[in-house]
């Protein structure tokens, strides 16, 4: 689903992502772990289509990201770690933009509507606005919008920040669920313990460059650790110390 090959971004003297290869394969749920400004959300803005990479290519489903930027938008579902939506305007009208976005026909519209909104608990609130939502409320919505057209790549950067257990337990049985499926799921986290959990493999990130990757059990074994956690910072702090 996701090929990059050498990809590079620099702002200005800033090298952002560098060099930067992956393949991650239909109904896969891969996890991008790194520190602030390692380059993760870097790369899922330039996946995203919103940012245009310094050099190398990007190909979503044997899309060129440089030339079927509209195609591959209908094909992709992304929730960034900070999502916009309309504050005056109410759940419902709010997925009504959505759906005239996509050219989604009324009646699949109203069944899909209907199906989110009972899967998310946002029945009730379907008619308050959305700046009177809770946060753990508007991130149930930015998934409904998003997960509205039935994208088949999801790109979600940070998915759990703020959420209460049930509607992280929720989130996480959905990525599974979208997976098993067939939906590519590529998600940036800080939560070690949600790469764990549902991550079929996991790409470790710093300063810009790949630095590991593979699946948990990989990761582990191939740098005689024992934990993830272990992994991590074994990377990170060797990349702390030399710098």
């Amino acid at each position: 689903m996701i090929e990059i090959r050498n990809l590079c971004k620099t702002f200005q003297s800033v090298h952002a992502v560098r060099n930067l290869s992956l393949d991650v394969a239909r109904g896969e749920i891969f996890c991008f772990l790194g520190p602030n400004g390692a380059g993760k959300t870097t790369t899922m803005k330039i996946l995203a289509g919103l940012l245009r990479p310094t050099s190398g290519s990007v190909r979503i489903a044997g899309l060129d990201i440089a030339t079927h930027q509209i195609e591959i938008k209908k094909l992709l579902g992304y929730i960034p770690d900070m999502p916009f939506m309309y504050d005056r305007l109410t759940p419902a009208e709010f997925m009504r933009f959505v759906a005239d976005l996509y050219d989604i026909p009324e009646k699949k519209y109203a069944t899909l509507t209907e199906e989110l909104f009972r899967t998310f608990g946002l029945r009730e609130s379907s008619t308050a606005l959305i700046k009177d939502l809770s946060h753990g409320m508007r991130q149930r919505l930015i998934y409904c919008a998003t997960l509205l057209h039935e994208p088949s790549l999801l790109l979600i950067d940070e998915p759990l920040i703020g959420l209460d257990p049930y509607t992280i337990r929720l989130i996480k049985d959905l990525l599974r669920k979208k997976a098993a499926d067939g939906v590519t799921v590529f998600l940036t986290t800080h939560i070690l313990a949600l790469a764990e959990d549902i991550a079929d493999r996991i790409g470790i990130i710093l300063d810009g460059r790949l630095r590991a990757l593979g699946t948990l059990e990989y990761l582990i074994k191939n740098s005689a650790s024992h934990s993830l956690e272990d992994v991590y910072l074994n990377l990170t702090t060797s990349s702390t110390d030399k710098d």
